[in-house]
């Protein structure tokens, strides 16, 4: 035991010194995008840059949530074929763990999920989580800061919060009263935490498209989240205890590791795929490796400590319940010493569960579970590769044939 906390210790530590490495980094890139800055010279392009470059318009948006933090979208109105106009169906799409909107624009051209649903027809509108690359805002508190309560959050709040002013928005912008929802794992997660503690939000969903959707975990396989889950709890206090509470935040270092180590012809290219293999299950030949570079610049893009402790805590408990904070925080927080379960039947939205065999992050045990908790399902289902997994549904070479179109025909259907 001595060895498990000197090992978490030392992990904890290099998270640390990570960040502060890194923040004056995410200082320059947001002055920049202030106008308050010169463009810095070593930063990863952001996802509006990637969808300029690929021949579409994109706007920018800003919005604040209730308990203040500040949320960049990412609108894509129209396409090179499908030019922008007034009184079109909103599609928005909500990014998984650790990702951003880039993971919806990164395939390209007739592959990506944004781009697809922009040629059917769709205004299209790309959130971001409080947190990551493209929301490290708050009216009062600095992500950088040391024991700053800006990391205080967990995706409980992503669903409470981030979800409905994000959607409100979009839908007051454009002067509709309803869209189509597509997200991925954490997606998802916050989805199903919305529409059942804010149900009045069910009436704003037309369809909802779980991509490998995370409620139930279980039955999870992955070697990583079953490694660290018995010790959340220690895990936890050692983050606070040395003041880290990012996790993973996007980086230079990266994004030239990415570069360096997992460009076409480098002898590490094989190592980068298994990692990602190891997190959300093996599919090799519906990994395209010469985009491992362009992943790495935009993929981890940052999250609370927080967010991972409550999957973790998922894991161990084998319910969908609230942040867990212990037995005294749990009384004064929910006046009992477990925290609630989220009440899924009042989901009464129409949601369709694409899942995958091989989903080493959302089991398909966990996934029936969640069908079988909500109250207006319009179904599961299966991606006919049996070797699809978690990451598949954003990067898989064959996502636009083998689920994209699939998700697109539903949403046409319920406009």
């Amino acid at each position: 035991m001595v060895v498990s906390n000197r090992c978490w210790a030392l992990l904890a530590l290099v998270a640390s010194i990570a960040a502060v490495a890194q923040a004056s980094t995410i200082r320059d890139v947001l002055a920049y995008r202030a106008g308050d800055g010169p463009q810095p010279t070593d930063i990863s392009k952001l996802t509006a840059e990637i969808i300029v470059n690929d021949g579409y318009p994109v706007e920018e948006h800003q919005v604040t949530t209730a308990d203040g933090y500040v949320l960049t979208m990412f609108r894509i109105p129209g396409g090179p074929g499908n030019p922008a106009r007034e009184g079109k169906n909103v599609a928005f799409i909500q990014h998984g763990l650790l990702c951003s909107s880039a993971d919806w624009v990164i395939l390209g051209p007739g592959k990506a999920l944004a781009y697809m649903l922009v040629d059917a027809g769709y205004d299209v509108w790309l959130g971001n989580a409080r947190g990551n690359t493209n929301s490290r805002r708050h009216i009062f508190h600095d992500p950088d800061a040391r024991n700053t309560d800006f990391w205080d959050f967990s995706w409980h709040e992503i669903g409470y919060f981030d979800l409905p002013a994000m959607i409100d928005y979009a839908l007051q912008y454009t002067g509709q009263t309803s869209l189509q929802y597509a997200g991925h794992s954490q997606g998802t997660t916050s989805f199903f935490i919305m529409t059942s503690l804010r149900p009045e939000y069910n009436e704003r969903i037309r369809s909802m498209h779980a991509l490998a959707p995370v409620a139930f975990m279980s039955n999870l396989r992955s070697p990583f989240v079953r490694a660290f889950a018995p010790f959340v709890d220690q895990i936890d206090w050692l983050m606070r205890m040395l003041g880290v509470n990012e996790f993973l935040p996007s980086s230079d270092m990266m994004t030239l590791g990415g570069q360096m180590l997992c460009q076409d012809e480098a002898r590490f290219q094989e190592v980068c795929a298994n990692v990602l293999f190891l997190i959300g299950g093996f599919n090799s030949p519906q990994l395209n490796r010469t985009m491992l570079p362009a992943i790495l610049e935009n993929t981890p893009a940052g999250a609370s400590v927080n967010q991972l402790v409550h999957y973790a805590q998922g894991y161990n408990s084998g319910r969908f319940r609230q942040f867990d904070y212990g037995l005294t925080l749990n009384l004064i927080r929910y006046g009992s010493i477990r925290p609630p379960d989220y009440p899924l039947d009042r989901v009464t939205a129409p949601v369709a569960l694409h899942y995958g065999d091989n989903d080493w992050l959302a089991a398909v045990s966990d996934v029936r579970q969640l069908h079988s908790s909500i109250r207006n399902p319009i179904g599961l289902f299966r991606v006919s590769d049996p070797n699809w997994n978690h990451l598949d549904f954003t990067w898989g070479i064959d996502a636009d044939s083998l689920l994209y179109r699939r998700v697109i025909s539903f949403m046409d259907r319920y406009n």
